[in-house]
């Protein structure tokens, strides 16, 4: 019975996500539709209440404070400096400017949070410099994209944030568990475009540009702001100073200090810093508003609980069940954008993960690299359509040609975190 009206909420859910609604629209109406039906009318007041007790939550404080200082870093120079100082560092290494763009998202993404705020950021300044030197047009556009997924992983991540609050997961744990993976990544995809460039050096001109120790030492002085603000957002979660919501303060006053200083803020900026940060916060409330009440409708028709009882009956191991999952998660995430993956399946298998004994930990790194996989992965692969309206004059299918190889180096991280759990759950068990 739990898998004919398992089987019935995916369908219903797809049909309204057809319409072109809104996931946290679909999601509350799906919730409304299956509340009333098969429970009861008074299921839609569930629907206030959880709005009401998740938008006045303390830790949700944590989503906007975050988002607000990615918005002021994206809205600066400061991805600008930083794509030139990878640029000079890593000098006449083969595809040096591609491995810069990767390293410079990576730089990005800790004090940014957002998967296509990194790859547009990144994406403007390191797209058009690779053509100019003549880096191959689809290399350039891959490169980018990929490297822009590390938004998600890479702490303070937003998906990261919201996986804790539907879960009630340890925040500073998640941040802390995706550190050594998005290094991981980072190194992958780095080596998958230095063996590219090996292989086919018409894809990056060599730069033969001698550049002395000094003015490369001389670069990273506009970046230690940066560098400073992440170890402190960080550490003080790290080594238990402030919680992960104080951290985020820490992180949003800091970020706009240091734009401050560095004169580039105005209060023309500063309002399209607050008018991005409220529309962004309202449409995250709204997901976790929506994916919560879908959850709670499930949990009173006993879908979760029933396909634990039935995987759990099944005969077969618990990482038969965990490749299911991937599969599962892989083939969604080509239609929906990363936030809403998290939030259509955290609430259906999160109870079957956690039944079967893994780490709550673990399978939120995991199941937000699957969301990065489906960043780059057509038809809706969200940095792909990013990339494509911050380079109009790029086409499509260049964008999705170039990013399909990157796919790979993301499927071989996602493989080693299943296989070694430890490469996500080492920093958090010390900290414990």
């Amino acid at each position: 019975m739990e898998i004919l009206m398992f089987s019935a909420f995916i369908i219903v859910l797809l049909v309204l996500l057809a319409t072109g609604l809104p996931v946290a629209i679909s999601l509350g109406i799906v919730g409304a539709i299956f509340g009333v039906t098969m429970i009861s009318p008074g299921m839609l007041d569930q629907l206030s209440l959880i709005a009401f007790s998740q938008s006045s939550s303390f830790v949700f404080i944590i989503a906007p404070l975050f988002i607000l200082m990615s918005e002021v870093i994206s809205n600066s120079r400061i991805g600008t400096q930083l794509f030139q100082s990878t640029q000079l560092l890593l000098g006449r290494l083969p595809g040096s400017l591609g491995m810069g763009a990767v390293l410079t998202s990576t730089g990005f993404a800790a004090v940014c949070g957002s998967s296509p705020i990194t790859a547009a950021t990144i994406g403007k300044i390191a797209i058009p410099e690779m053509k100019k030197l003549g880096y191959s047009q689809k290399l350039a556009l891959g490169a980018t994209a990929a490297g822009g997924t590390l938004g998600i992983l890479i702490p303070p991540s937003i998906a990261l944030v919201l996986y804790g609050i539907i879960t009630e997961t340890s925040i500073g744990d998640l941040f802390i568990a995706g550190i050594i993976p998005g290094i991981l990544i980072a190194f992958l995809l780095c080596l998958t475009i230095f063996v590219l460039v090996l292989k086919n050096p018409s894809l990056a001109p060599k730069i033969n540009k001698k550049v002395g120790l000094r003015v490369k030492l001389r670069s990273l002085v506009p970046v230690f702001p940066i560098l400073i603000l992440a170890l402190i957002v960080m550490g003080s979660i790290y080594f238990g100073i402030a919680t992960p919501t104080e951290s985020a303060a820490f992180g949003a006053v800091g970020a706009i200090i240091i734009v401050w200083v560095m004169k580039q803020l105005s209060f023309k900026s500063m309002s399209t810093i607050l008018s991005n940060t409220i529309n962004t916060t309202g449409m995250f409330f709204l997901l976790v508003i929506g994916g919560v009440f879908a959850s709670f409708i499930l949990t009173r028709l006993g879908i979760p609980q029933g396909l634990a009882n039935l995987v759990l009956g099944l005969d077969i191991p618990g990482w038969a069940v965990i490749l299911i999952i991937n599969i599962f998660l892989i083939i969604l995430g080509m239609f929906l954008d990363p936030m809403s993956v998290l939030v259509v399946v955290i609430p259906m298998f999160f109870p079957t993960v956690v039944e079967l004994g893994y780490d709550p930990v673990w399978f939120g790194i995991m199941v937000t690299i699957n969301a990065e996989i489906g960043a780059i992965t057509p038809p809706v692969g969200l940095n792909l359509f990013v990339l494509k309206s911050v380079i109009p004059d790029v086409k499509m299918s260049e964008v999705i040609s170039g990013s399909l190889i990157f796919i790979v180096p993301l499927v071989v991280s996602l493989v080693m975190v299943v296989l070694f759990p430890e490469l996500a759950l080492y920093l958090p068990s010390i900290i414990k």
